[in-house]
């Protein structure tokens, strides 16, 4: 087994574990978080299903960035969605056989990521252009943008200038996930490509991409407008209540 094989896997394991644990832990804390206040960004639904369908409208849609700025919107969406058909198309490395329909997404997946690359510098040249973002944005958000944005292209060029054994890459991920390793290619492009994935892997659970899953955990958008109706506290409220009214019952 060759050095770049053996240095790659270790490195998607421990980026694995990094990915799955750090986000699970971010997650359950998410969870964790009392909401004290009744703050839903108005006008909010009043029923759980209303919340349900609001909360979809604005993780497919943007529905809220739509409103607010049209162009970010367009780059930002446009980033989005690539993202998920480039993903989709990229699951086909790791099952065996391929699920049925998976095909129909591959080619739509290479063009997309033309598109992720678009969505990525629009969004860039925003933090770049406009003042007001360019004085919030802290180094950081340049560099997690400028990975990605070599992530897209160095996969583009796999495609379509620097062609790589695809083959030899798919039987190398699925020996990972049965640990039986297999050679892995040692064509540059790809060795830069899955090097700045797993860089990727490691840094999300720590970054701002988390709000991929915070979005669903942001009491503005998960809650029911209804303080009228009902009174909104929470469980470490409602137990400190509790002790303070018995403590005033007792002699």
């Amino acid at each position: 087994m060759s050095f770049v094989t053996v240095l790659y896997a270790l490195m998607f394991y421990a980026a694995t574990i990094v990915l799955v644990v750090g986000v699970g832990m971010r997650i359950a804390r998410y969870a964790r978080t009392p909401a004290p206040l009744k703050i839903p960004t108005t006008p909010a639904p009043v029923t759980t299903g209303g919340v349900v369908l609001r909360m979809g409208s604005e993780v497919v849609f943007f529905h809220s960035l739509f409103k607010s700025n049209k162009w970010i919107w367009i780059f930002g969406w446009m980033f989005h969605v690539a993202l998920a058909l480039v993903l989709l198309r990229h699951v086909r490395y790791f099952v065996d056989p391929v699920w049925p329909g998976l095909d129909l997404v591959q080619p739509f997946g290479i063009y997309a990521g033309f598109a992720m690359v678009a969505g990525l510098a629009g969004l860039w040249a925003r933090r770049l252009l406009v003042e007001r973002i360019r004085y919030i944005s802290s180094p950081s958000d340049h560099l997690m943008l400028l990975l990605l944005i070599l992530i897209g292209m160095s996969g583009l060029m796999m495609k379509f200038v620097a062609h790589t054994d695809i083959t030899s890459v798919k039987l190398f991920f699925l020996g990972l996930m049965r640990f039986s390793w297999q050679p892995l290619p040692t064509d540059p492009v790809l060795l830069v490509h899955l090097a700045m994935v797993a860089l990727l892997m490691l840094i999300f659970p720590f970054s701002k991409l988390l709000h991929a899953p915070g979005v669903f955990f942001s009491p503005t958008r998960n809650q029911v407008d209804n303080p009228r109706e009902k009174r909104h506290l929470a469980p470490w409220a409602a137990a400190a209540e509790a002790g303070s009214t018995q403590s005033g019952n007792n002699p």
